[in-house]
């Protein structure tokens, strides 16, 4: 593919830029174990296995009352005996004899004997005599032996992002502690002389760096330790130690800027010095000077210098490559198909994602709007947005009523 604007460029399609990313990837090998309550978000390094049944023994799925299937009447009420009650943590520890039931609650263990509870909303209450219903269905409302995790069962597989439910199933199985992929080592800097640091006063040909504050943003997941190495200059040297000392110590290392092809974007050069460049251009709008590859054993990503084109690649490549690296399964970014009320205007060549504000009609259908200007500089449209409007390569300008795909924005890696 070419791009339109620099016919002797080849750029790599996006799709197949990011199977290049995956394909070079391997999961960190290194695990540590956590309490459960450490745990939250973290990704499992191995399968985790019940050492019991849940629930471990038959009880009530309400409150009731249990007795023997046996004495159910087909054709009338019938009268039972209550001998006593089995409370939740207080088992029934008699035996129930023909003709006699005993009261139960939520969660509590159902007597040998029993094999049937009925809700209390069910029978009438005279002293110690319950009167039942006829026809009652034998075997309701008992929760069974291992009904939902058998023992020795698979709880949780390998690879698993920890959620809250996760951490009440291994709880509810006994599991005090999991062990879980280390978390990834992550630097990021922004390269530029004309960048500045917020709170000071902008000179002339100066701008506030935003780029790291978004990136403080986005990596700011309990999987991730990620440090700010603040701004390095267009100096070739500063760039190159910088990137060699972080090497040693990150799995990844992001930069933003100096990946384009300006006499002073060094970041490709060096980069093919120090490492490897597996591509550098992409048939993405906003974010086609993109660079990727490696640096002996840790993971590169110069991203462009635009703060949108940041905000893009970092969700199209940057993103799967840290689930990847932390064990987590590639997961196709959910898409919808809208109408669009906006003209978009596009020219051929490469795949954008504009930004747009999604919304749904009463009727069920969804309808998307332009969030404003698609500049790769403008972020009140990024932050305005809640979408992405993705226009394939292919696509010219967009009308008002045509059918359009759209990506919602996610919340987290």
């Amino acid at each position: 593919m070419k791009d339109s604007c620099n016919f002797e460029s080849t750029l790599l399609p996006v799709d197949e830029a990011l199977k290049k990313v995956l394909a070079s990837l391997q999961v960190v090998a290194a695990s540590e174990k956590r309490s459960l309550r450490n745990a939250l978000g973290r990704v499992l390094a191995e399968a985790v296995y019940s050492a019991v049944n849940i629930p471990p023994e038959r009880n009530a799925s309400m409150d009731g009352y249990a007795f023997a299937s046996a004495d159910i009447n087909q054709q009338a009420i019938f009268a039972l005996t209550q001998i006593g009650t089995s409370w939740a943590g207080k088992p029934f520890t008699g035996n129930l004899a023909k003709g006699e039931c005993v009261r139960i609650f939520t969660g509590a263990v159902v007597p040998k004997n029993a094999d049937t509870v009925i809700m209390q909303e069910r029978v009438k209450v005279e002293n110690e005599t319950i009167f039942f219903p006829a026809a009652c269905q034998a075997q309701d409302n008992i929760r069974q032996v291992g009904e939902d995790i058998k023992q020795q069962a698979c709880l949780l597989e390998s690879s698993k992002r920890l959620e809250a439910v996760d951490l009440g199933l291994l709880a509810s199985a006994g599991v005090h502690s999991v062990e879980v992929v280390r978390k990834l080592r992550v630097a990021y800097f922004s390269t530029g002389d004309e960048l500045t640091a917020i709170g000071q006063s902008l000179q002339s040909g100066q701008i506030y760096d935003s780029n790291r504050y978004m990136l403080h943003g986005l990596l700011n997941d309990v999987s991730i330790d990620a440090v700010d190495m603040g701004v390095i200059a267009d100096d070739k040297d500063l760039l190159k130690q910088a990137l060699n000392s972080a090497a040693k110590d990150y799995d990844v290392i992001i930069t933003t800027g100096g990946a384009s092809v300006g006499e002073a974007d060094y970041i490709k050069a060096i980069l093919e010095e120090l490492g490897q460049v597996n591509f550098w251009k992409i048939a993405i709008k906003p974010g086609k000077p993109l660079a990727f590859g490696n640096i002996s054993d840790c993971v590169f990503f110069g991203l462009p210098g635009n703060p949108v084109s940041v905000m893009a690649t970092f969700a199209k490549f940057v993103k799967p490559a840290l689930r990847k690296l932390s064990g987590l399964a590639e997961v196709k970014p959910l898409q919808i198909n809208a109408v669009c009320d906006s003209v978009l205007n596009k020219v051929a060549g490469r795949q954008e994602y504009q930004r747009g504000i999604l919304r749904q009609q009463f009727d069920g259908t969804f309808v998307v709007t332009s969030a404003g200007g698609q500049g790769s500089n403008m972020l009140s449209s990024m932050s305005r947005a809640n979408c992405y409007i993705v226009l394939p390569d292919y696509y010219t300008n967009v009308q008002v009523g045509e059918e359009v795909m759209v990506e919602p924005f996610e919340t987290f890696i």
